[in-house]
């Protein structure tokens, strides 16, 4: 059997050790560089120096090393075409079969605060990314590693069949010409940001995002569209695409869609909370002692509405509250987790979809709350990039602008109706109590018609407006919309604030009898 070349040459030694010591177990000749090399020949491995191979130095510290004919002819010679095997034997070529490699850390580099120009650049690496793409290229011959995670795999194929196969081969070729992709795009992302007083522009010049396919969706919104779920490469702990689905059928694009704006909504509350969403609308949420008081207050609210719909619980799913969700047809529930008298519940309906996610760690990036930095949207042949609406409203941010002063309870209701209308379509009127939602009036072009709304659901499910808090996503432009909500039963309001009436709509209240307190924060949704 011929014997195998393999040139490992790593930014992360993760692994590469263990490995090289079973590539020379099995008689593959080893030929490394730099620091990886210096790790070999420490461990008492035979370990050839590409320098040595190539007969040409290591220079302007160590930028040129690997590039060399000896190098990518050993990588890029077809070993089916005559006159690449000859080309390799009149120059003294050896094919080198396996290569490992991993870059410079240029994304961990550029993550550092204060990292500096001339650090990014040190970090670029160029004769690894050479080495990948044409070991990438020539997969029939070479197999290309960039990732630690591959190594155990090709040491199976190896000991098995003395080779890896066309499979392994190629399905690593394509790893690292992702890998490259990726590499490529922190690069470009980085130094299109740069400015000339060499601060860093909020959107780059050229924004490459990478994202990694989940899965294919049966359709999308609608029968006749495909669809397929991309995460991040580096999705945020506690975010929906990081959660596993225990049982129930695949997961389909609305479910999705509706499952996030579910996740998104509950993981606001720090006591316990569920959340029940429609085509993307909350249509109720509510707080409780418990997830099963919680459901039964969120479920009152549009019992219609919540047939068939996403629920979400920031706790753990107990016997009693999977029992009454039980009940009803729901398409997905999500929880941190369920207990075992949960999962017994519904294993007889095995169509729900049960998602457990873990809630993130919390802290004051959105990455710490399993949130999205930004949010882009598509347009004609065109993307709209902004900021997540990630705003959370103090009670100390608040300002009281009517004579009436708001009560402590009403105080209470009014945060939690404006924690709801945050995720509530626009224009998003929500009348609460009692730490549950009555009334959701959402994604209407008037405000009055989701004011009207709002109140036509909550006598539809028998609920009183009398004594309620109500949030508007935006502002009042004139006082009707006031007047709508008083007229239901309001005593008390909260807004951003910032019309050319706010004035006037104050007066309103005033008038009315209604205690109103502006945040001077919007939260449109679209």
């Amino acid at each position: 059997m011929t014997q195998l070349t393999a040139l490992l040459s790593v930014s992360d030694k993760t692994g590469i050790l263990e490995f090289a010591r079973e590539l020379h177990a099995l008689g593959t000749k080893l030929l490394s560089t730099g620091g990886t090399a210096k790790l070999l020949a420490d461990a008492g491995l035979p370990v050839t120096e590409v320098a040595e191979h190539t007969g040409f130095p290591e220079m302007m510290d160590g930028r040129v090393k690997t590039l060399h004919p000896k190098i990518h002819g050993g990588l890029l010679a077809r070993s089916d075409l005559p006159e690449h095997v000859a080309a390799m034997q009149q120059h003294g070529i050896t094919r080198i079969d396996i290569l490992a490699v991993n870059l410079y850390p240029f994304e961990a580099t550029v993550a550092k605060p204060g990292c500096t120009l001339e650090d990014a650049i040190e970090n670029i690496d160029i004769g690894g990314p050479a080495m990948v793409r044409s070991a990438a290229k020539n997969w029939k011959d070479v197999t290309v590693l960039t990732d630690a995670a591959q190594y155990a795999a090709v040491l199976e194929e190896l000991k098995a069949n003395g080779k890896t196969s066309d499979k392994m081969r190629f399905a690593a070729s394509v790893a690292a010409f992702n890998r490259i992709a990726q590499y490529d795009a922190a690069i470009s992302n980085y130094l299109s940001a740069l400015q000339e007083d060499g601060s860093k522009a909020e959107y780059p010049a050229q924004m490459n995002s990478t994202f990694v396919k989940v899965q294919d969706l049966r359709y999308g919104e609608n029968s006749h569209q495909t669809a397929a779920l991309y995460r991040d490469l580096f999705p945020a702990p506690g975010s929906l695409v990081t959660g596993k689905q225990l049982q129930g059928k695949e997961l389909s694009y609305n479910n999705i869609a509706d499952a996030d704006a579910a996740w998104e909504c509950v993981k606001s509350f720090d006591v316990p909370a569920c959340v029940i969403v429609k085509h993307a609308n909350p249509c109720g949420v509510a707080i409780g002692a418990g997830p099963a008081e919680a459901y039964s207050k969120a479920f009152k609210t549009d019992p219609t509405s919540a047939f068939g719909g996403i629920i979400a619980f920031n706790r753990e799913v107990d016997g009693a509250a999977a029992q009454l969700v039980a009940k009803q047809f729901v398409e997905v529930l999500m929880a941190p987790s369920f207990s075992a008298e949960a999962l017994e519940a519904f294993k007889g309906k095995v169509n729900v979809r049960l998602l457990q996610i873990a809630l993130p760690a919390g802290g004051s990036r959105p990455w710490d709350q399993g949130r999205n930095a930004q949010d882009v949207k598509r347009v004609g042949s065109g993307l709209l990039v902004q900021t997540s609406d990630n705003h959370f409203l103090k009670r100390e941010d608040l300002k009281i602008v009517t004579t009436l002063q708001p009560t402590a309870q009403q105080l209470d209701d009014l945060m939690f109706a404006w924690t709801v209308a945050q995720y509530v379509k626009s224009n998003a009127i929500v009348f609460c109590g009692g730490g549950m939602t009555l009334g959701v009036g959402a994604g209407q072009m008037s405000r009055l018609d989701s004011a009207r709304i709002a109140s036509i659901k909550a006598q539809h499910a028998g609920l009183s407006l009398t004594g309620s808090a109500v949030a508007s996503d935006a502002f009042f432009p004139f006082r009707d919309g006031l007047d709508v909500l008083a007229d239901a039963g309001a005593t008390c309001v909260i807004q951003p604030g910032g019309s050319m009436r706010d004035e006037e709509v104050i007066a309103a209240a005033n008038e009315r009898g209604i205690a109103m307190v502006l945040t001077g924060v919007r939260h449109f949704r679209h």
